[in-house]
């Protein structure tokens, strides 16, 4: 199919594409279901292999009051006095049709899709984790399209310029890049830019809705500090990827042709370089999107991350497996994006 085809438009996918879509969705719904099973082993198997019992499970929940009744109530409510297989069960079918919880004065409804109920913060984790989520969902975004971008760029200038000041210079960048861990570029951004010249308001959250400027202003640090190693890695890719390409056959038969340099390089040479960096963008953006937990540590982001972090120190189970179910899905997501944006970065894909 040519680009100019004017009966492009409208006409059907090729088979070939749709069994390459439907095969990835289920891949990716199977592998959903096995990172379930396997989180919620991993919390409600192994502690009972490693010792504890269902009393010493209930009395982390039953607070400085731990009478045999508060116990027993704990455990009826939890589950820990059923197989794992049923409280599986019920898990599943919260995600799907919702749940009714036993909250001890009532029963409070979890619509689906129901992750259970926190009885250290006496929250669905549904909702919990739907206040977090706009949080990480804006700082993995925002870093994204500024580590792609300035990768990108950095990389292509370096591989043209190859030898240069400008190679050299962004190749240094990028190892310091490399080197520097979010929970030092943070602060040190905070301490120039916050206190020191006054430049940007103290890092926190806006919601967008409400003053879009405001948003931008506040994770604007937060968005460098985890773009900043990042980007330097997109650099170094890009920039391996680019040096290889250039000297393909393709490549220079396309100059040969008379093709103008910018289409030579932008539409042969950076297409079949960016192979590689759909793939660990899609992963990147998948484990940001589950919890860019140091970012949201350091600048004191109400994110999934630093979440996560609070119910590991409060042995919240509840929370920490809805937290991880939710990050598990946003990476089998990003690896089937992946997938589908690489069939078309390199149609040989479908084949294979």
């Amino acid at each position: 199919m040519k680009a100019g085809d004017p009966g492009a438009v409208g006409r059907p996918l090729p088979r070939s594409v749709i069994t390459y879509i439907i095969r990835r969705l289920f891949s990716a719904l199977a592998l959903l279901f096995a990172m379930s099973l396997i989180t919620f082993f991993i919390f409600f198997v192994f502690p009972r292999l490693g010792g504890q019992t269902t009393e010493s499970l209930a009395e982390q929940y039953v607070g400085k009051t731990q009478s045999p009744q508060a116990i027993a109530g704990v455990i009826h409510r939890f589950g820990f006095d059923q197989s794992v297989w049923v409280l599986y069960g019920r898990f599943i079918k919260g995600i799907f049709f919702g749940y009714d919880y036993d909250i001890g004065t009532q029963m409070a409804h979890c619509w689906a899709p129901c992750l259970g109920y926190s009885y250290k913060t006496n929250e669905l984790v549904s909702h919990s984790i739907g206040q977090w989520f706009p949080v990480t969902f804006s700082l993995a975004i925002g870093s994204s399209i500024l580590w792609l971008g300035f990768g990108i760029a950095a990389g292509i200038a370096s591989a043209l310029k190859k030898g240069t000041i400008v190679d050299r210079v962004g190749m240094i960048t990028a190892l310091v890049g490399v080197s520097l861990p979010v929970y030092l570029v943070g602060p040190l951004l905070m301490l120039a830019f916050v206190f020191n010249w006054h430049v940007f308001p103290d890092p926190g959250y806006v919601p967008f809705f409400r003053s879009p400027v405001d948003w931008l202003t506040h994770l604007l640090l937060p968005w460098i500090s985890v773009a900043f190693g990042l980007a330097a890695l997109y650099a170094r890719l890009t920039r391996v990827g680019m040096l290889d390409t250039m000297n393909e056959d393709f490549i220079r038969t396309a100059r040969a042709k008379g093709l103008h340099e910018r289409t030579v390089i932008f539409k042969h040479a950076l297409r079949a370089a960016l192979t590689p960096i759909v793939t660990i963008f899609g992963m990147d953006l998948g484990f940001a999107l589950g919890g860019v937990a140091l970012a949201e540590q350091v600048f004191n982001l109400p994110g999934i991350g630093r979440q996560a972090v609070d119910a590991v120190s409060q042995s919240d189970l509840p929370v920490l497996l809805g937290i991880t179910v939710v990050a598990t899905a946003f990476i089998v997501l990003a690896n089937l994006v992946v997938d589908l944006l690489y069939s078309v970065v390199d149609p040989r894909v479908r084949a294979s």
